[in-house]
């Protein structure tokens, strides 16, 4: 079983993009989700990976969960599935040298679950915030949280999330983070 630990943490999101975002079902909850994990990793100085998959046909990330993190983000373009297909996005993971990734994006049955899966080919510990996920239809995000699992990731809420990095009300960053949820 993996606790999340913010100092062993780096967050992975997939494909957040205009068009892909538009698709989805349940975007507007999607995109909440997606914002308070992005913040929260920021206040807690935990790197941040962006993937856009094909951005000149599908649009950059959207506004909102750019603004919600600092400018130490990298950003890279992709057109495979899976985000370890690019060399130059595997090298940027391992390089942070963090034993955890926490994997969000669009769409889980696609690219979170074949980038997921090559994260666990590689040893890593993945953990996969299912709220801040999302699939044009309902029935494909439901099908690619189970595949995930059952290749061997962690499926988490953003909750959940939240405050296995925190662990204790006595952190720091606690009420900075409470704030995003309430």
């Amino acid at each position: 079983m993996t606790i999340l630990n913010e100092d062993e943490s780096l967050v992975l999101i997939i494909d957040f993009q205009d068009k892909l975002v538009n698709a989805v079902y349940d975007k507007e909850k999607t995109e909440r989700k997606a914002e308070i994990i992005a913040k929260a990793a920021n206040m807690l100085e935990i790197p941040i990976i962006f993937t856009e998959q094909y951005p000149k046909g599908l649009g950059e990330t959207i506004a909102s969960i750019k603004s919600a993190v600092g400018e130490k983000c990298c950003f890279y373009e992709k057109t495979s599935f899976s985000a370890l297909d690019n060399p130059i996005i595997s090298d940027a993971i391992d390089k942070f040298n963090k034993k955890q990734i926490v994997v969000f994006g669009i769409e889980t049955h696609i690219c979170v679950s074949q980038t997921v899966n090559a994260l666990i080919a590689k040893g890593y510990e993945v953990t996969v915030i299912s709220d801040a996920c999302a699939s044009r239809a309902e029935i494909e995000h439901i099908a690619g949280l189970q595949r995930i699992k059952d290749n061997g990731a962690s499926i988490v809420t953003t909750e959940i999330a939240l405050f296995e990095w925190l662990k204790s009300s006595k952190h720091p960053k606690f009420k900075e983070i409470q704030n995003l949820i309430k």
